[in-house]
């Protein structure tokens, strides 16, 4: 999304919500994010938590809780106090639980106040240096000629890089093993040190090791190449028509935090996400920031349960 259209959404959601909570916030506010350290979603965590402490005056935590496919972090925020002071950066991981998982102890409709859309990216399909393939069609011809015997890391059960990689496997054809890791830093560590052969994960993670040679990029989820990786084409564009896997970042509070607040949020993050220091660190590092108003992330929330309702309809993935 370019980036008038960003900054005329963040105008909207201003004019739309009136004057926000001025009062707020008044102590700490802690924004928990699902997955270990070091992943994409810590990552745009940080960088608009940095931002929003000097605007609000007050700190701003990122607080790390991994585990249960983001179950365990989202659940702590859908039943935490709807105050304004405990928050979820959450992802596409919050409307694919929704179908991956036969019981939830939460409902990402139901018991979340959308903020704000805050970033898309897209998965990169990388692979360590010591797997022969060069580009998608010779690592598809290397999965059939080894059924069963390669493998590829993802961030968690249910996540978006799972998706990306059984969306891969069922367009493809080939036996891949799956193997979930508690966030993407370790999943990554895993895949560089060659513990597995092969990952699916955002751009801001892959990209220093990328460059470095530590991994080789093989083909990018998206529809279109990203700036970041100019010469990594897409998995649509190299054989797999149609082909799309991107993952999202954004803002959530508990269901019931007054509106005011939910303003306030909206609009703070809204121009941090334009500001050009913040939008230009986000392109670089291969996430595009979006925003919009609270209601314009709710549809996109419901659009996406829908999808990945599909998604594991059609690959018969479910959580045991």
């Amino acid at each position: 999304m370019k980036l008038a259209i960003a900054i005329a959404f963040a105008a909207a959601a201003l004019a739309s919500t009136g004057a926000p909570a001025q009062s707020y916030p008044q102590k700490t506010v802690r924004v928990v994010v699902p997955y270990a350290p070091g992943g994409n979603t810590d990552f745009t965590a940080r960088v608009i938590a940095a931002k929003l402490t000097d605007v609000f005056g007050q700190q701003i935590v990122v607080e790390n809780r991994p585990g249960g496919g983001t179950n365990i972090g989202s659940e702590l925020v859908a039943k935490a106090p709807a105050d304004g002071y405990t928050l979820l950066m959450g992802g596409a991981s919050n409307a694919i639980n929704m179908s991956f998982y036969p019981k939830m102890p939460y409902d990402t409709l139901r018991d979340f106040a959308p903020v704000i859309l805050c970033v898309k990216g897209a998965n990169v399909l990388s692979v360590h240096p010591s797997l022969p393939a060069k580009n998608l069609q010779e690592l598809i011809a290397l999965a059939k000629t080894r059924p069963g015997q390669l493998n590829y890391a993802s961030s968690g059960l249910g996540s978006s890089n799972m998706m990306a990689g059984e969306l891969l496997k069922l367009m493809a054809g080939v036996n891949i093993v799956h193997v979930p890791y508690k966030g993407n830093s370790p999943a990554l560590t895993d895949t560089i040190g060659g513990q597995v052969e092969m990952i699916f994960s955002g751009v801001p993670a892959l990209l220093p090791h990328i460059k470095s040679g530590r991994l080789r990029a093989i083909a990018i989820g998206s529809l279109k190449r990203f700036p970041a990786l100019p010469d990594v084409p897409t998995i649509d564009a190299s054989g797999l028509k149609g082909y799309e896997a991107t993952t999202w970042f954004g803002l959530m509070a508990p269901a019931k935090t007054p509106k005011d607040i939910v303003a306030r949020l909206n609009s703070e993050f809204g121009r941090i996400l334009v500001s050009t220091e913040v939008h230009d660190r986000f392109m670089n590092e291969g996430i595009e920031p979006i925003g919009g108003t609270p209601e314009q992330f709710g549809a996109f929330i419901r659009d996406e349960i829908d999808k990945y309702a599909k998604v594991v309809k059609a690959t018969n993935l479910r959580a045991q």
